[in-house]
């Protein structure tokens, strides 16, 4: 039987450590070194201040230790392949689900080993922030919030999410989920998506699935928009200038996606002129978003600092996943493994 060294290379919390060891196959060892982490600044956070660095020594150990692994959990170097400091590693799980672009920018090669993503653990999540958005813009919380700090009781009439078009630009599970959700609220749900046979349309619980071609007119009749498709060459500035025109007045706009999916100035455009009525925007092409940008300015606008995802389960979901496919993977059974990432595909 064939040994195993799987090392924690990213912040995990004592008890999920904890939980792992209790499941650890009898032919794994686990590396855990918390001083060897950075400190974290919330909970799930999986890089630590941008400021961090270790010591030459804990550098060393570090790297000594990285060598001798076969398994990962999470990236702990961004940006390079996992072989330069790892070189023995066969498979990564990661705590990302949109990890396509940034495995393509490691240089990793379909079939040099295998990483599995955290797809599915942020669809609830995502999916109450989209909620959230909504709420807020329907049942007028700006004018009820302003109204209580004036002190200025004035009954009116607020609209409802019943019978509205949520139109999902990338049905993942994360827009499953959204699409489940919007069913409670008797709204009527339709996506774009590459797969447009009936049996997928109902699989993912909307009434009807346009083609990518068809995405405007899909657009055309939204009274909400929410981007949750992954970066891939595909999917890249899809909600250009066109695309926003296509839009009819008062909808409401989410991305929860990436920034990269979305020209700016075209959405910048609609936010001004009324087009689009409300906005909730998790992602930006620039992260942090710049303190000058005009987004910060706009009152139709929620920015969100790419934190819609994640909440106080993240850890224990992912730690769940990886106990899973760690398992799957020491029995062979890499058939039965999750979210394993398709490098060419980039989701």
């Amino acid at each position: 039987m064939p040994t195993y060294r799987a090392m924690i290379a990213s912040p995990l919390e004592a008890e999920h450590i904890e939980r792992i060891r209790e499941h650890l196959p009898e032919n794994v060892e686990l590396i855990y070194e918390p001083d060897l982490y950075p400190p974290t600044t919330y909970i799930a956070d999986h890089h630590g201040p941008d400021d961090w660095s270790r010591t030459e020594e804990q550098e060393a150990r570090w790297r000594q230790l990285a060598a001798s692994a076969d398994i990962l959990f999470d990236f702990p170097v961004g940006r390079v392949h996992p072989h330069s400091y790892a070189p023995n590693v066969k498979w990564v799980q990661t705590t990302s689900a949109g990890i396509g672009q940034a495995v393509a920018r490691m240089g990793v090669k379909p079939g040099e080993l295998i990483i599995t993503t955290a797809s599915g653990i942020h669809s609830r999540p995502l999916a109450e922030f989209v909620f959230m958005v909504l709420l807020i813009w329907v049942k007028c919380a700006p004018q009820l919030m302003a109204d209580k700090q004036a002190r200025h009781w004035q009954r009116f009439c607020s609209d409802e999410l019943s019978g509205k078009t949520l139109a999902i630009v990338g049905p993942g599970r994360i827009g499953r989920e959204i699409a489940r959700i919007s069913r409670a609220f008797d709204m009527r749900p339709v996506a774009v998506a590459r797969d447009t046979r009936p049996e997928r349309a109902a699989e993912l619980g909307v009434e009807r699935l346009y083609e990518r071609s068809e995405l405007k007119d899909m657009l055309a009749t939204a009274d909400a928009v929410v981007i949750c498709a992954p970066h891939t060459p595909e999917t890249e500035n899809m909600m250009g200038a066109a695309e926003f025109d296509a839009l009819k007045p008062g909808v409401v706009f989410i991305n929860i996606g990436r920034g990269t999916l979305v020209d700016e100035d075209a959405l910048l455009a609609k936010l001004t002129d009324g087009t689009i009525a409300f906005a909730g925007l998790d992602v930006f092409r620039n992260e942090p978003l710049p303190s000058d940008s005009r987004f910060w300015e706009l009152p139709n606008v929620i920015i969100n600092p790419h934190s819609a995802s994640t909440s106080d389960r993240e850890n224990g979901r992912v730690t769940d996943l990886f106990i899973h496919n760690l398992s799957c993977f020491v029995d062979g059974r890499i058939d039965e493994m999750r979210n394993v990432l398709d490098v060419e595909r980039m989701y």
